[in-house]
């Protein structure tokens, strides 16, 4: 019979599991590179949403991969603003710039179709890091073999990288090849999350993030980046007929008189096209019916606002 002090062979010291991993990996890069697509890839649920227009991803977006041994605390950020615009594209870029704090790996996701910059803000992000880091060359399939090299050995000469991995993280992806590289630098240590979530942000985050993606898919020009969603009520109750129901009011914001025309559409045609496709996102990642209210209303040059950017999360 052991004493309690004997320590069980399958444990370490203070009860973690011999050999489970745990972790931060945290994604950047630039605008449209994939990140996004790649972490929704490993992770195997859709986190962020993705779209072929740049500055989709607004916020820092959590997604945990668990398993019998391990667990993954991936982190997808916005692309990194070379140039900020507005207060919320300097708040979007210091998401990026928080990911160096609290990464146990940093995983640099550069699009190959991209042109290389000796200027680019995210060498110095980069290099602030202690981490470990990953150069992760995505979009292989639109590029000769010569540019993977060609870029390999640039980024190399700016950055000290433990290891170069080229995908295409839309097509032929290998996610669990990456998922053993990926393990390969992780500390011991127990779980941050229970094993059966998924995520950080509740369910009312999510279901704003789908609005925008259809706000991104529907509309062109300037209203995509000039909007932004608020999820005003979120309440769960029971139909007539006894089936569960989320009841979700919503307000999309915008910047001119203008833009809310367009929102709407002609008799209300456009904005009752966005509820639609918008509902049926909802419903499929909610995984019951939904009623959406929305309602569009105007805030002047709310991107250069401090309050409404508080009120947004940027803050």
């Amino acid at each position: 019979m052991k004493n309690d002090d004997t320590m069980n062979d399958d444990t370490m010291n203070d009860g973690i599991p011999q050999g489970f991993k745990a972790g931060f990996v945290n994604i950047i890069g630039r605008p449209n590179a994939g990140k996004s697509t790649l972490m929704n890839a490993l992770v195997g649920e859709r986190m962020s949403i993705i779209t072929h227009k740049p500055q989709t991803t607004r916020h820092r977006i959590i997604g945990i991969l668990s398993g019998e041994n391990f667990q993954i605390v991936f982190s997808d950020t916005p692309g990194y603003v070379k140039a900020p615009s507005y207060q919320m594209h300097k708040a979007m870029n210091r998401f990026v710039e928080g990911t160096v704090e609290d990464a146990d790996l940093m995983l640099f996701v550069f699009d190959l179709t991209e042109e290389l910059e000796a200027d680019n803000p995210i060498i110095e992000v980069l290099n602030k890091t202690d981490a470990p880091k990953l150069l992760v060359l995505n979009k292989t399939d639109l590029v000769a073999p010569q540019r993977i090299q060609d870029a390999t050995g640039w980024w190399k000469k700016r950055v000290t990288f433990d290891e170069v991995i080229a995908v295409s993280a839309l097509k032929a992806f290998n996610s669990g090849e990456m998922l053993e590289k990926l393990l390969k630098y992780l500390p011991e240590g127990e779980a941050f999350y229970p094993p059966d979530q998924l995520t950080d942000r509740p369910e009312r985050f999510f279901v704003s993030e789908i609005i925008r993606e259809k706000i991104l898919r529907l509309y062109e020009d300037e209203i995509p980046y000039s909007s932004e969603v608020v999820i005003e009520d979120f309440k769960e109750s029971k139909t007539s007929a006894g089936e569960d129901i989320a009841r979700i009011r919503a307000t999309i914001f915008v910047m001119r008189e203008t833009q809310k025309a367009i929102i709407l559409g002609k008799g209300g045609a456009a904005i009752k096209k966005l509820g639609t496709y918008a509902r049926q996102d909802i419903e499929a990642f909610l995984q019951t019916k939904a009623f959406i209210e929305l309602t569009v209303k105007v805030r002047d040059n709310w991107r250069d606002d401090e309050k409404a950017l508080q009120r947004f999360g940027y803050v």
